[in-house]
């Protein structure tokens, strides 16, 4: 799966953060699982799929790291607030 170092797809950008975290030979196998599920609702249910891309994938994954680091934020009473920018 060397093409996956480079691509932009989603299942790419999947595999590099998994492959970080947990070693090559795992985000290999869960990288081709999910490719595999992929196909499967594609030829089954005649679900179509089209990649929306890693800008997709990092924005869904950004969302949800805030939302697991409010969660517990919350329960402590305390309120997160996103810091200004730098222009």
């Amino acid at each position: 799966m060397f093409w996956l170092r480079a691509s932009l797809a989603e299942t790419a950008v999947f595999y590099r953060r998994l492959s970080a975290r947990v070693g090559k030979a795992k985000a290999v196998t869960a990288t081709a699982r999910k490719i595999a599920v992929l196909f499967y609702n594609t030829m089954r249910h005649g679900i179509g799929y089209s990649d929306p891309g890693a800008s997709h994938y990092e924005e869904r994954y950004r969302q949800r790291v805030i939302t697991n680091l409010e969660r517990p934020a919350k329960s402590l009473g305390y309120v997160l607030q996103a810091a200004p920018t730098p222009a």
